[in-house]
């Protein structure tokens, strides 16, 4: 690094070691809000932006919509001026470094929608000034920060490394985790040249416990995207072997928690009714997308995804089986209860939640279909499952479970009376195996 890259730095790092810069966060989500939180208990003065015009609302009012930002923690770094919220992209002027953290979702034909990406990264162009670090958590492509937010930024005439900064960071939220909070999970950084590389490092070594610097932005941005794949291929793994054991007359559920008994040599994965959230789903078609430049296959990928995305479609041939093998009944004239549709245990995320394309298909074989879930009174709207939005939760007692002909558990929230469902219940299919972990003991229960 020489005198002179030192020098470009030299002012900002000093506002990051003294924590008197003024810190960006674009997008208020699931990672945005908690991570802003974060800043602003590091000392930070933070600057929270995102065109929701409700969630600035609650925001102003001190109401969290996250659960890893409480509604307290919300309220005292608003009140001590850590933290405010706006949509006005023109205080991006005062922001001394800038976090991206916006949606990365896929297109119908699973491909990357960088469209929030490229938008922010113009809106941070028109007003982009001297010595601004600019860094990117969303979950994306190799060569995404290189080859697309870069030349947008350069081109009224500053130039990266000379003029402004950039980096990239991967979030690595996980809503809903007990002992984990982003100030503690370990951040992989990476900068565009040595200048940037330090300063993305200073940043979030002020806020998180540990950072992981690594060689490029490439490497950075690869790094989430294989920690994801891995998820997504050993849940394929375990899916597909839920099906082939099933067949076999043997409880997949067993076999995985006596073979977690081996010290060595083995993880545990676990089966369900398809994969959910913002990551695991999405993030291994960014890299097989990205792998056709360079007419690389990624066959092994491309299978799990299958697989997964196969998996509401069986548990839909779980349920119509035994409906008419216990109860001599059709799904075409069935009511369906499905417990939790959030796309993971005791959040109220619903993205990608296959609990929702399960409603879908079971309403095109004309079932009758209600859910109940305990943190989602109501379905929001989803780029996927438009028609949904608005289908209201219904409450669980004796009388709301006799109604429907069988229950199919989803998502196995904690706040759930499984005994409740054992009891008044005629036919449960159960995809988390929520009913046997909770002790209980039910000959109408099938497992899918």
């Amino acid at each position: 690094m020489t005198l002179a890259e030192q020098a470009r730095g030299a002012t900002l790092h000093s506002r990051l070691e003294s924590r008197t810069a003024t810190i960006g966060i674009i997008g208020l989500g699931y990672v945005g809000l908690p991570l802003a939180a974060a800043a602003a208990r590091a000392g930070f003065r933070v600057i929270g932006f995102d065109i929701d015009n409700s969630k600035l609302e609650r925001l102003k009012a001190g109401r969290s919509y996250i659960g890893a930002v409480t509604d307290e923690a919300l309220q005292d770094i608003s009140a001590s001026g850590s933290f405010q919220a706006t949509s006005d992209f023109a205080a991006l002027e005062e922001c001394d470094v800038i976090s991206i953290c916006v949606p990365t979702p896929l297109t119908k034909q699973r491909e990357p929608d960088l469209s929030f990406v490229e938008g922010t990264t113009r809106a941070i162009a028109a007003h982009l000034r001297k010595h601004q670090l600019v860094v990117l958590e969303s979950t994306t492509y190799p060569g995404t920060t290189d080859e697309v937010m870069k030349p947008i930024l350069e081109a009224k005439g500053y130039k990266s490394g000379r003029d402004f900064f950039l980096g990239y960071s991967p979030e690595r939220e996980d809503p809903g985790s007990i002992g984990f909070e982003t100030a503690t999970i370990p951040k992989v950084v990476a900068g565009d040249g040595p200048v940037a590389a330090k300063l993305v490092a200073l940043f979030y070594g002020a806020i998180v416990e540990k950072v992981v610097p690594v060689s490029t932005i490439k490497v950075a941005e690869v790094v989430k995207l294989t920690e994801n794949i891995f998820r997504a291929v050993n849940i394929a793994l375990v899916n597909e072997l839920k099906v082939i054991y099933s067949a076999m007359g043997i409880d997949i559920w067993e076999v995985i928690e006596a073979a977690k008994t081996k010290p060595f040599g083995y993880m545990p994965f676990y089966p369900g009714p398809g994969l959910g959230g913002h990551c695991i789903p999405i993030d291994p078609f960014y890299l097989t997308w990205k792998s056709r430049e360079f007419e690389v296959s990624t066959k092994f990928i491309e299978l799990a995804g299958e697989i997964n995305v196969s998996m509401p479609h069986y548990v839909m041939s779980k349920l119509s089986g035994a409906l008419d093998t216990q109860l001599g009944l059709p799904l075409s004239q069935a009511a369906i209860l499905i417990v939790g549709v959030a796309y993971k245990k005791n959040v109220a995320d619903v993205r990608e939640s296959p609990a929702l394309k399960l409603i879908e298909l079971l309403e095109t074989r004309a079932a009758d279909i209600a859910y109940h879930d305990p943190h989602v009174a109501r379905i929001p709207k989803t780029r996927k499952h438009p028609m949904l939005a608005g289908k209201d939760c219904i409450r669980l007692n004796r009388d709301s479970i006799a109604a429907y002909d069988a229950v199919v558990i989803v998502t196995d929230h904690d706040g759930v009376d499984y005994g409740l469902l054992a009891n008044h219940s005629r036919l449960i299919i159960d995809t988390r195996n929520a009913m046997q972990r909770n002790g209980i003991v039910c000959d109408r229960v099938v497992k899918a």
